[in-house]
């Protein structure tokens, strides 16, 4: 393993990229209970999806790791899941075996596209102050998911969103946000590990001698349960999918937007890592790009197959990274470590999402450095960038993000007289970011 990965050229070692691998493993995993509970409003069985969810994420980051050598874990997205259920098979109509059709051809179309290298030629198309900007902005995107599963952040009516209430909960989340903080400064070899298991140990009394979990605990009142160890694998979606009542032309649109939103949020990913970890090849792109998105299309491709919606490169991969993860060790070992849960599956409410919320808030900090390298003086790259930076979180959304940085960027530059950093394949971009937002 040490001869394959190449740890020492890396700057790390075995110990570290299994911690690492943990660690990433403990920010993601919370994917395997929370996609079943989205995607059962379309009829799917929770217990099949669960199943699918775990396949997904286990064989998708084995070769990830393995193949791509990369530490980035793929599993079912948020987003397009629930895109998938409410928006095509609830708000549409369409059967959920047709949606997966769906999911699974937009695989193959994306599979195309990485094979014959037309994904790398997008990736190179992207200006790297956008690159910058996308970066950052998925850092506070993070944060601002850890902040809103500790409840810290929550809606209000009056400034579309506030500070939640200081109560048992966020007063947990600070306590492990500190005590994390604390480790990480320190340079404590597994800091988030550390802080995620004593974060859960703190939130054990609440909903047993105090307070009430309901509001961030899908309406449980205890925020640590033990709900048993084993459970048995369901295959009850396994190649359940429509493969031809998915391409009918009605359905088309779907199929673009499955593969739109796929697409641009792996290699917003791949991007963000990149610059997190200073993973980049001489070129100054994301390391082995073609191959991690060879990979990422295979796991689109397996998704409908299985049972599930679109699997994509996970943004939480950083939190690996920053615990020295460098090399496809990271995703080997959260790859693994996703397996036993399909018997084990109980066991994950033992850690609740505010016990990881610490770590994704923390992961914000270590990815807002690309804006230092934004030529903020100069503001045909400095508002595009902004624009970026603002509206993944914003909008919650990393396509939108992108989206309005690359149609900004186009139309500021041709306005300004700077048609030589408008390429035809940004062009090509803006066209299908414009049909996206349509269609969308």
């Amino acid at each position: 393993m040490e001869a394959y990965f190449n740890y020492k050229d890396n700057g790390t070692n075995v110990k570290t990229e299994i911690i690492a691998g943990i660690t990433t493993f403990l920010t993601t995993m919370y994917i395997i209970v929370v996609n079943p509970a989205i995607l059962k409003v379309t009829g799917m069985p929770f217990s099949g999806v669960l199943t699918a969810t775990i396949l997904v994420s286990a064989f998708s980051s084995i070769m990830m790791g393995f193949y791509a050598k990369n530490p980035i874990v793929l599993a079912p997205g948020m987003g397009i899941n629930a895109f998938f259920a409410f928006t095509v098979v609830a708000g549409m109509g369409v059967p959920w075996e047709t949606a997966l059709g769906a999911v699974f051809w937009s695989g193959i179309v994306f599979l195309l596209l990485s094979i014959f290298n037309i994904r790398t030629h997008i990736l190179r198309a992207i200006p790297k102050q956008l690159r910058y900007g996308i970066a950052a902005g998925i850092g506070l995107f993070i944060s601002l998911i850890g902040f809103k599963n500790a409840g810290f952040v929550v809606p209000n009516p009056a400034t579309i969103i506030g500070r939640g209430p200081l109560n048992e909960i966020t007063i947990t989340f600070l306590a492990g946000l500190f005590i994390t903080s604390v480790f990480i400064a320190r340079r404590v070899k597994g800091a988030m590990i550390l802080g995620i298991s004593l974060t859960t140990l703190l939130a054990i009394p609440i909903g047993r001698l105090w307070g009430d979990a309901s509001a961030v605990n899908f309406g449980n009142t205890v925020l640590v349960t033990w709900q048993g160890i084993f459970a048995l694998p369901d295959f009850s979606v396994l190649l359940k999918l429509d493969f031809l009542g998915s391409l009918k032309l009605s359905l088309l649109p779907v199929m673009f937007t499955f593969l739109f939103t796929d697409m641009f949020d792996s290699i917003s990913t791949f991007m963000g890592v990149a610059e997190a970890g200073d993973l980049k090849d001489p070129s100054g792109d994301p390391r082995n790009i073609k191959q991690s998105m060879i990979v990422d299309s295979i796991g689109t491709t397996i998704s409908g197959l299985l049972g599930t919606s679109s699997a994509t490169s996970y943004i939480e991969s950083a939190t690996g990274i920053e615990e020295g993860g460098r090399t496809g060790m990271v995703a080997v070992v959260a790859g693994l470590l996703f397996l036993p849960f399909m018997f084990l599956s109980p066991l994950l409410s033992i850690v609740p999402s505010i016990a990881t919320a610490p770590a994704l808030v923390l992961v914000g900090v270590f990815m807002i450095k690309p804006v230092l390298k934004i030529k903020w003086e100069s503001f045909d790259n400095a508002i595009p960038a902004f624009l970026s930076i603002i509206l993944i979180p914003l909008t919650f959304s990393i396509t939108q993000g992108i989206i309005w940085g690359f149609l900004s960027w186009t139309f500021i530059k041709l306005l300004t007289g700077k048609k030589e950093d408008i390429t035809p394949t940004l062009i090509i971009i803006d066209i299908f970011a414009i049909l996206a937002l349509v269609l969308g």
